[in-house]
């Protein structure tokens, strides 16, 4: 990862408060803690931590429900010491959630809201080179256009969805990438805000597993209450996504479950698995409008390019892969003995799956008329 050998020194409390995640920020928050007695047991329930506490379950209820990352705001004035101390604190204290969550799943999908918090206020801050000369090798901007090195960019841009992230289409001169303005939508500043929080986001996850491989059974227990919560906003969430369809759900195959619930969780599908899902809503006759919500809540997520995306498979009547390329790519969801439909061995297709669950649910239903048995609801 070519990251900078120095990086600049950054002494502005506000910004420190509003990236706490930054090198910078460590040795700053510990003169806060210990100037004001922040220790761990202060952090975690005593009174002067309430608000940031407060804070922090925000941070972590938006990282679940919220598809634009964090809320920007915060509950204090941050050009206050208090209103810097509860958002850097509350920062702390989310990360120690999620970590004793022990779910590194969770973890990412929670640097990822982080990061794109941290993407949008850089977009009209004019730290923005500062913070830029952090996590970036080189890194200039001439007159509002932003330049990056190739390298960089080539590492950055690979977790980024769209045509203009591809290099055949950039502006490439001496091994420097131009960002160029593309109006007041997609303006130089904006990309180069863009390319950052893919970093931010990589040094946040890291940052917090590294913490949660070091957590004791003593803390794992008393942070329990706020990792339920979030859990179980997790697990509601995912929920409520694979309901969707409601109708025909029961004769899902694994596979595309596995894609849906992923999804559901801000797991990164891969491009694989994004077609595949894509060509199984298809043939289930799906809208297109359902199949761009269960896209919603990954990473990335940009409801044009979704849509534009799903609209051409739909277009193109593309049909989804069968079990062998699903297991190459990593997108079969079960093992041996897991389901014993996918143990046959004539299963070799998801929409086989489909057809053989109506063809025995359609027996079954015959059985049940041939036998009298009343059908659900029937008084």
């Amino acid at each position: 990862m070519p990251k900078p050998l120095n990086i600049p020194d950054l002494s502005d409390e506000v910004t420190l408060a509003r990236y706490p995640f930054l090198p910078q920020a460590k040795a700053w928050i510990a003169q806060m803690a210990s100037t004001h007695g922040i220790d761990l047991d202060e952090l975690l329930e005593g009174g002067m931590m309430e608000r940031a506490r407060i804070r922090a379950r925000s941070r972590l209820v938006d990282s679940v429900d919220s598809k634009d990352g964090v809320g920007i705001a915060s509950i204090g004035d941050i050009h206050t010491e208090e209103g810097r101390i509860l958002e850097a604190f509350s920062f702390y204290y989310a990360r120690l959630v999620v970590g004793a969550s022990e779910d590194e799943r969770l973890i990412s999908r929670w640097a990822q809201a982080e990061a794109e918090r941290a993407q949008h206020i850089l977009e009209r801050d004019p730290n923005l080179e500062v913070i830029a000369k952090i996590y970036v090798s080189e890194v200039r901007c001439d007159n509002g256009i932003w330049k990056i090195g190739l390298a960089d960019f080539i590492e950055l841009c690979t977790g980024i969805t769209g045509s203009r992230w591809r290099l055949p289409n950039c502006n490439i001169n001496q091994g420097w990438v131009t960002l160029h303005d593309e109006g007041d939508k997609y303006p130089s500043r904006k990309k180069m805000a863009r390319l950052l929080r893919e970093r931010m986001k990589d040094e946040i996850k890291s940052d917090a597993v590294e913490k949660m491989e070091k957590m004791d059974t003593s803390l794992l227990i008393r942070l329990s209450e706020p990792v339920g919560m979030i859990r179980g906003l997790v697990a509601s969430k995912t929920a409520e996504t694979i309901a969707l369809i409601g109708a025909g759900e029961d004769f899902w195959p694994p596979c595309m479950r596995k894609a849906v619930a992923e999804l559901a969780e801000g797991v990164n599908l891969n491009h694989f698995g994004r077609v595949f899902l894509g060509s199984m809503s298809r043939c289930l006759g799906l809208p297109v409008e359902t199949t761009v919500d269960f896209f919603r809540t990954a990473p990335d997520f940009d409801e044009g390019t979704t849509t534009y995306q799903v609209n051409h498979l739909y277009e193109r009547e593309y049909t989804p892969s069968g079990c062998s390329k699903l297991k190459v790519n990593h997108n079969c969801a079960v093992k041996p003995g897991d389901d014993r439909l996918c143990d046959q061995p004539w299963m070799d297709h998801p929409l086989k799956y489909i057809r053989a669950k109506q063809r025995r649910r359609k027996q079954q239903q015959n059985v049940e008329v041939n036998l009298g048995i009343p059908k659900t609801g029937d008084a």
